[in-house]
């Protein structure tokens, strides 16, 4: 069964997170800074990262 899951933040740890998450879930990742969640909503990775 799918949750519906929020991670607070886009750091590091938040974003690998979520995206372990989304593969067996619905995720939603909130931050304060606009330009990171921009990115993400465009499918870029906001941090430099080889499996995000």
């Amino acid at each position: 069964m799918k949750k519906n899951i929020a991670v607070a933040g886009n750091g590091y740890v938040d974003l690998s997170i979520a995206t372990l998450l989304a593969q067996y879930h619905r995720v939603t990742a909130v931050d304060e800074i606009s330009e990171k969640v921009e990115k993400i909503n465009n499918r870029i990775s906001p941090i430099q990262d080889d499996y995000i």
